[in-house]
């Protein structure tokens, strides 16, 4: 859908497959951009292009993808509902 997003998701997923988060600030450390909105955490990807929406359960350490938008349709909010 977004070929340029490909090498930086790739990026983030080998990270995120590395790392044992437990929260937010722990994320921060490793993505100072990131932020929580209700219960999903919302990640700058490529040079803030592109937003990359997640869940995650830290105490079962799983992270489930909800959706990559430009940052356009990230601000259509369209997202939350």
């Amino acid at each position: 859908m977004y070929p340029d997003a490909e090498t930086p998701l790739r990026t983030w997923y080998r990270i995120a497959l590395i790392e044992e988060w437990q929260n937010l600030s722990e994320i921060r450390g490793t993505f100072p951009h990131a932020d929580v909105v209700g219960d999903l955490t919302v990640f700058n990807i490529g040079g803030n292009k592109y937003r990359l929406i997640v869940r995650i359960r830290y105490d079962f350490q799983l992270i489930n993808i909800r959706a990559v938008l430009t940052h356009k349709e990230y601000d259509k909010g369209d997202w939350k509902t």
